[in-house]
């Protein structure tokens, strides 16, 4: 049997020399005094290097803050003041961007960039560095073989900040046992064991991403890194590599099944034993094509960068629960709370809470301990989702609170007209929000993004919608948008859209 290695666009590294790389890696972060409960920042695409440097700030009891690389300079320099980071590891190809606004106080080290990585993102290959670079460091550090004896932090993940400024989520320090049990977990869901071959393609600066991809790696699974997610590119890697588990959001599911049929069918995917989904709601018909296509290999979880994984369902439960995000596992528990405070029985929705699996640690926002205490009731805390638990114990989401539009007083969830909008031939994706109305209140508007081959019209689409829903959930405008804004992880940003409508108008977003 091969040796499991980590393999990157034209990079291939065998664990034993990860080892000790991440050793001299530790000797750079100390000679930056970086120690227990400092912050690391990392800025990187998927890569190599993403692992290594996430393994060796946890090796000397620090806490890595991975970034988004879409961000611009002023987000980024809100990040690095907010998480009070002392270093920052940051690929040649974002240097231009953000480099005049890095907070004093802050060491930056430039990582490089391999021309086949350069290459996979669509990126001009770089042939000069601008700053002291991590292997310079890395070449001129010797072997740390003594580290912390703790397992360091679990990093600060910063949310997507969907509804305002990103928010640092600060998890508590993991003990070896709580670590040991978290792999097990994985390992109990993903199979995930040493060896298991994997692909990673999901932004590791994503907390579901991030944390499945350490795991892996800790495990020293045969890991298989994606830069960028390209559907073409994923089935090509899963033949090749015959890789058997890979962490998706929906949105891939939706660009896969793009694809021709014909095309789909050119690549054997039997290897694959552990497709599993989470980030974003999915649509049922695109899950069910997704059963369909690759067997019953899709699994699914719904949790949070707070609180971990909570609820869990694999294929067959999902079809025989359809729509469920999954039922609560591993001493996880789901609460449904109506507006006046008392629990909801089955099959009627409230605001859901939820209380994490005993091992997962605790965790608050950074800086902001009130805001972690205003979502708590009795140890349960809330992520904000409307929803309800079947007779079955399995949950179900109807939107997001912060989504919900109220039209002459009646509750509207977008979401359940999302899922009838994207239904329709078509249609590629969609967003549908609350805008104001002097006589409502609210009424609803829809952006849609549409292939311009199917002829779709605003009435058209009304009229479809009439014959499913009732005529107060139709939309009263609807926008054609091919630039609806996502972020890779599947986040929607609806206010982005909402907030063009609500300007002036006085409501509280």
């Amino acid at each position: 049997m091969m040796q499991p290695v980590v393999r990157c666009a034209d990079v291939e590294r065998s664990y034993p020399e990860i080892a000790e790389r991440i050793s001299r890696m530790t000797g750079v972060l100390r000679a930056h005094a970086i120690g227990p409960g400092d912050n690391v920042a990392l800025m990187l695409w998927n890569s190599i290097e993403f692992l290594e440097l996430s393994a060796a700030i946890a090796a000397v009891g620090a806490n890595p803050v991975p970034i988004n690389w879409h961000l611009r300079a002023s987000e980024v320099q809100y990040l690095l003041q907010d998480s009070v980071s002392k270093l920052l590891f940051v690929h040649s190809a974002a240097l231009s961007e953000i480099a005049m606004t890095v907070p004093d106080g802050v060491d930056l080290i430039e990582v490089e960039m391999s021309p086949g990585l350069q290459q996979a993102l669509g990126l001009p290959v770089l042939d000069q560095t601008q700053h002291r670079t991590l292997e310079s460091w890395v070449n001129e550090s010797a072997p740390v073989d003594a580290v912390s004896s703790s397992t360091g932090g679990m990093g600060v993940i910063y949310t997507s900040g969907t509804t305002g400024k990103p928010k640092g989520v600060v998890r508590q320090p993991v003990s070896v046992a709580q670590l040991e049990r978290m792999a097990l977990t994985v390992v109990d869901r993903f199979g995930l064991q040493p060896g298991t071959r994997t692909l990673l393609l999901a932004p590791l600066y994503h907390a579901a991403a991030n944390t499945t991809a350490m795991i892996a790696f800790r495990v020293q699974a045969d890991i298989t890194i994606m830069p960028r997610f390209d559907a073409r590119e994923f089935l090509r890697l899963v033949d090749e590599h015959r890789i058997e588990h890979c962490q998706v959001v929906p949105t891939m599911f939706v660009r896969l099944l793009e694809l021709p049929e014909h095309e789909r069918g050119q690549y054997d995917l039997s290897t694959l034993e552990n497709v599993t989904h989470t980030a974003a709601p999915c649509p049922p018909h695109v899950k069910r094509a997704m059963i369909d296509w690759l067997g019953p290999v899709v699994t699914e979880y719904y949790g949070s960068s707070e609180v971990g994984a909570i609820a869990w369902c694999d294929s067959r439960e999902w079809l025989e629960h359809a729509g469920t995000v999954g039922k609560p596992t591993f001493g996880a528990a789901v609460r449904v709370i109506a507006d006046d405070g008392t629990e909801q029985p089955a099959n009627e929705s409230g605001l859901v809470y939820v209380k994490p699996a005993e091992f997962w640690p605790d965790f608050t926002y950074l800086g902001d301990d009130s805001k972690r205490t205003a979502m708590e009731v009795e140890g349960y805390v809330t992520l904000g989702d409307i929803g309800y638990v079947d007779s079955d114990g399995y949950l179900y989401l109807n939107d997001r609170a912060s989504d919900m539009a109220v039209a002459g007083g009646v509750n509207i969830y977008p979401a359940e007209i999302e899922a009838t909008i994207i239904a329709i031939p078509g249609v590629r994706d969609v967003a549908v929000f609350g805008i104001p109305d002097n006589e409502f209140g609210e009424v609803l508007a829809a952006h849609i993004d549409v292939d311009p081959q199917f002829g779709l019209t605003a009435e058209s689409i009304r009229a479809d919608l009439r014959s499913q829903l009732a005529r107060y959930k139709v939309p009263r405008t609807i926008v054609f948008d091919n630039a609806l804004p996502r972020d890779e992880s599947g986040k929607l940003f609806k206010r982005q859209l909402r907030d063009q409508y609500w300007e002036g108008a006085g409501r509280k977003i």
